[in-house]
């Protein structure tokens, strides 16, 4: 991180188809569009994605709190523990701002059916999402990151991930420390590192293309389902601790939220979670090392009456940064295993066994070029016990949940060090990412090569 950014965390903190080969003519016509189209957003908005709002509260860069959003520098990372509340711009608009996204999206074989309702079986252009955020300081001490999504695909409404805190520095043993609480809507959204699922790697992904069905309650699989709270604190800006549960909102709140609540699972009373991490920053260097964890006593699909499963999951995962003026590199690295008894499952015939485990593996490191050109490269893995009722699904009908995949992708971000003199705040992100498949659902080969996926998006926020 260049120093500057790093003498302004320290203030801050003081004070608180079938091939790739036959798709070539259709992504260079993509980004032919998707660029006009992202060009025609610059002529009628007034400001400032990582939030707009928030480079305009701080006064800041996208590029001090983002190495290529959304992974948090060490500056970011104080800013949201400190409750989304450092000044030091201006506050001459509110603090909401909006995102818009547009793909392509290509698989090696068609979707039979499509790829989803109202679209084709490949080669899809989509409005993916437009959403609405209100982001920073509220009050004194207090402020948010909420969200709101237009699902262009889906073409559902819904409340996204939100997250409101507040926060105050103190003095524990003679260091400084950070002390808050967080009200939240997705475990793991809350987290400032980029190793856990709500923000870890791929940060964007096409809902037009397939994806693995096996995946741990903590990936995502309550995401805003559930309401929680924790408290945390950040002692001499290296040692984390962070404790809370979570509780599955009633299903008339979610359909009114815009969630479908018709076939979700139900926590039976509270969700206990946890979070402990050590983190240490010298020069341009950063480090973390954690662990996670959460259980859950769940009743599938809301079916009362056969008893409860019982998941555990517990994750490790480490961050290492390097962020100069010109150059930045970063990797990230989690693994999270989960102990399942599925008694309640079983008895409603949704699963084979009384017990299974799943394992979930994934890494990244990326490079960036003066936060303008970046690359990245990700892997992950899934492995669990075969189960032929939790798992079999077509076409392939394997009871094996086994997936891995390799994700590159390639970004421009022509805005990170500010937008033009009419609209300084503008953050915009060009991409284009391919993931390669070796394994899918429990079988490779061809079978697994068919869901080979190229994207081409552009993401736009103001």
């Amino acid at each position: 991180m260049p120093y500057r950014q790093r003498d302004v965390a320290e203030g801050a903190m003081g004070s608180t188809g079938k091939s790739v080969g036959a798709t070539t003519y259709a992504i260079c016509l993509t980004f032919g569009l998707l660029i006009s189209a992202c060009a025609t957003l610059f002529v009628d908005l007034p400001e400032a994605h990582a939030l707009p709002s928030y480079a305009r509260q701080t006064g800041q860069q996208c590029a001090a709190c983002h190495n290529g959003f959304p992974e948090l520098t060490p500056y970011g990372r104080l800013f949201k523990l400190n409750g989304y509340t450092f000044g030091g711009g201006t506050s001459a608009y509110p603090p909401l701002s909006a995102l818009i996204r547009g793909s392509f999206t290509n698989t090696q074989a068609g979707q039979p059916g499509g790829a989803a309702p109202h679209f084709g079986a490949n080669n899809n252009f989509a409005f993916d999402e437009a959403s609405l955020y209100y982001g920073g300081e509220i009050a004194p001490y207090l402020g948010t990151f909420a969200q709101m999504t237009y699902n262009g695909v889906g073409r559902v409404l819904s409340w996204n991930n939100i997250d409101i805190r507040y926060a105050r520095a103190a003095q524990l043993f003679g260091a400084e420390t950070i002390v808050g609480a967080s009200v939240n809507n997705n475990p793991t959204v809350q987290d400032v590192w980029n190793t856990l699922p709500a923000w870890r790697f791929p940060y964007v992904s096409s809902d037009l293309a397939p994806s693995p069905a096996a995946a741990t309650m903590i990936e995502q699989g309550f995401a805003q389902q559930v309401a929680g709270a924790t408290a945390y604190a950040f002692w001499d800006r290296l040692v984390y601790l962070e404790g809370g549960g979570y509780g599955t909102l009633p299903s008339r709140t979610q359909s009114a939220l815009g969630v479908n609540s018709a076939d979700n699972n139900e926590i039976d009373g509270i969700a206990p979670y946890f979070r402990l991490a050590l983190s240490h920053d010298w020069s341009r260097n950063s480090i973390e090392a954690g662990v996670v964890g959460m259980t859950a006593s769940i009743t599938p699909l809301r079916m009362h009456g056969f008893g409860a499963n019982r998941l555990t999951d517990l994750g490790i995962d480490t961050q290492y940064q390097f962020l100069a003026d010109r150059d930045s590199f970063s990797v990230e690295a989690s693994a999270i295993f989960e102990n399942q008894n599925l008694d309640a499952s079983r008895a409603l015939r949704l699963a084979s066994n009384g017990h299974d485990t799943l394992r979930s593996y994934h890494a990244k490191a990326t490079y960036f070029y003066d936060q303008t050109y970046g690359a990245a490269l990700g892997v992950f893995d899934v492995e669990g016990t075969s189960d032929s009722l939790l798992y079999a699904s077509p076409p392939d009908n394997s009871p094996n949940p086994n997936s891995a995949g390799i994700t590159s992708e390639f970004d421009y971000f022509p805005f990170n060090y500010g937008g033009p003199n009419f609209w300084p705040w503008l953050n915009l992100k060009l991409g284009v990412q391919y993931i390669y498949y070796p394994k899918f659902n429990g079988v490779s080969g061809r079978a697994a090569a068919d869901n080979n996926t190229i994207s081409v998006f552009c993401l736009n926020a103001f």
